[in-house]
């Protein structure tokens, strides 16, 4: 096992040496700031090694079952944050979180693959209908994550039964939940082409055996949880010593050190011009987001006795929208170019721009 894992070390893989000077800065109360930050950056390897373990099993599963554990676990770093975060009492950030890792995947993320992978390799060609079915369970995914704003939005100022918005909350949830749970049945179904909420690359998938990447997955996952504890007790230090928002730190922050692995995955294969992997990768994570791990996060509250809403700000569902109808368009024609994806970072730049001035 120790040769396999060996051969599998990666460069990212040495920014593990983070981990443990974030146990002892947290143990010997160094500054909050430095701690955060070495605990940010240990979680990137960490991530990486839960998505690898996931691809490894996988890739021993079969493609059936294989698919079904990359769209379960495909965000777990990023899940267990947040949940963190949800006993800490820390809602704002959650719900930031969950804003963030979409407009990242379908801005930041695609915008890089498109904007290096054409400068490589020029006009680059994917499946229009693949993309189309991946545009509407987007849009799909946002209408239903909007429906409790635009209600909280509409009757603000009117007397309203307690909780209602977190009823209208759990009830969206559920339905999100179980479309989520068809579109799975459905890609097990289908053999021919893959779900839009699923994506693999097993020819990269590191050569574990199932023991190995339990293992690995294992470890992974219990250093994740100690480093979010670590994290989000940071918090409150954080944004008084640095004069962030708690929400700056949730839509930009969180959502890059969750997922950046999987972003520099994305961006690779562009490179390689695999330019429909590459877009199953950026928007089958903000499906995943959107219709499993937002509707999960709801329940999950419940459990710590705190009711978390789905409601959002007006700027927030307006770069939610946006960026679903930037995504629709760019996919409508079947193929990409550099200008299309420094289009989309431009996009992104501008909103994180806007972000970091919202008051908290």
């Amino acid at each position: 096992m120790l040769k396999t894992l060996r051969k599998s070390i990666k460069l990212v893989h040495y920014l593990l040496l983070a981990f443990p000077l974030a146990i002892a800065g947290s143990l010997l109360d160094w500054p909050p700031v430095f701690v955060f930050a070495v605990a940010c950056v240990a979680l990137i390897p960490l991530a990486e090694l839960i998505g690898e373990a996931t691809e490894a099993l996988a890739v021993v599963t079969g493609p059936k079952i294989g698919g079904l554990l990359n769209a379960t676990l495909g965000n777990a770093a990023e899940l267990i944050i947040t949940i963190v975060a949800i006993r800490a009492g820390l809602l704002d950030l959650v719900k930031a979180s969950i804003t963030g890792s979409i407009l990242g995947n379908l801005l930041l993320v695609m915008g890089a693959s498109l904007l290096f992978g054409g400068l490589k390799n020029g006009r680059q060609r994917f499946s229009r209908e693949h993309a189309a079915t991946n545009a509407t369970m987007l849009v799909l995914a946002i209408v239903a994550l909007s429906v409790p704003s635009i209600f909280n939005h509409t009757l603000e100022g009117e007397t309203l039964p307690a909780l209602t918005i977190e009823y209208i909350s759990l009830g969206v949830a559920g339905v999100m939940i179980v479309l989520y749970g068809l579109g799975l049945f459905y890609s097990l179904r289908v053999s021919e082409h893959e779900s839009p909420l699923t994506h693999t690359d097993q020819a990269a998938a590191p050569h574990w055996s199932p023991r190995t990447a339990g293992i690995v997955l294992a470890l992974a996952t219990g250093a994740v949880v100690w480093l979010s504890e670590i994290l989000v007790h940071g918090v409150e230090a954080v944004t008084a010593s640095l004069g962030l928002s708690e929400f700056f730190l949730g839509i930009i922050l969180i959502p890059i050190i969750g997922n950046v692995a999987e972003h520099l995955v994305a961006v690779e294969v562009a490179i390689k011009n695999k330019i429909e992997l590459s877009l199953e990768i950026a928007l089958g994570s903000s499906l995943q987001i959107a219709l499993f791990v937002a509707p999960v996060l709801v329940f999950v509250a419940l459990l710590f006795g705190r009711y978390l809403d789905l409601v959002f700000n007006q700027f927030e569902l307006l770069a939610l929208i946006a960026a679903v109808l930037i995504t629709a368009l760019v996919a409508s024609d079947g193929e990409t170019n550099w200008l299309e994806g420094a289009e989309l970072l431009a996009v992104y730049l501008i909103l994180g721009v806007a972000f970091f001035f919202i008051p908290a």
